[in-house]
């Protein structure tokens, strides 16, 4: 399980200054998300008392530009098949949160994130494979970001992105990175 890397990783990512924190990993074809406002020991704690099994997933602290700092906008930001964490700003998130009203999908952050989570489902519900998926929500963005995103249907793979803002990936023995700092 990767809970206890994600952590250690969030904890050195400590010296930037954030406001809320969280996880998301994959167990048994189901996102299992944490999130917390606050420190990454906050998180921590709250994730000594659940079982996590997933082998993929993905982590961010963040500091508030779209709405205040709070469980709800804390990152990441899921639905019910896909993922994803984000830093940068997406300029014309509240053109593409409109367009995704209209097809239905409910929204409860004030993120330009969580745009990015539904775009990718509006996408998935199209039957394209994950990258695809992610290279057709790319070309509707608007702005600076680096991101990474797992989906339910491909729970071995991460698929990150990097436009205007930095993206690092780390290859290690028994694990790989991904970071955006």
């Amino acid at each position: 399980p990767v809970i206890s890397n994600i952590i250690s990783s969030l904890k050195k990512l400590e010296y930037r200054g954030y406001d809320s924190a969280g996880i998301a990993t994959f167990s048994n074809n189901f996102i299992d998300e944490i999130k917390c406002e606050g420190r990454v020991d906050k998180l921590e704690k709250i994730c000594s008392k659940k079982t996590f099994a997933g082998i993929v997933g993905i982590g961010h602290v963040r500091w508030a530009t779209h709405g205040v700092p709070n469980k709800i906008n804390a990152h990441p930001h899921s639905n019910e098949s896909v993922s994803v964490v984000h830093n940068g700003i997406i300029e014309n998130s509240d053109e593409l949160k409109l367009i995704l009203i209209k097809k239905g999908f409910k929204f409860t952050s004030d993120t330009d994130s969580e745009v990015i989570a539904h775009l990718l489902a509006s996408c998935v519900m199209k039957k394209k494979g994950l990258l695809e998926t992610v290279l057709a929500a790319l070309d509707k963005l608007k702005g600076s970001f680096a991101l990474a995103v797992i989906h339910q249907d491909n729970p071995d793979n991460i698929i990150v992105a990097s436009n205007g803002s930095p993206l690092l990936i780390g290859i290690g023995k028994n694990a790989i990175y991904i970071a955006s700092d």
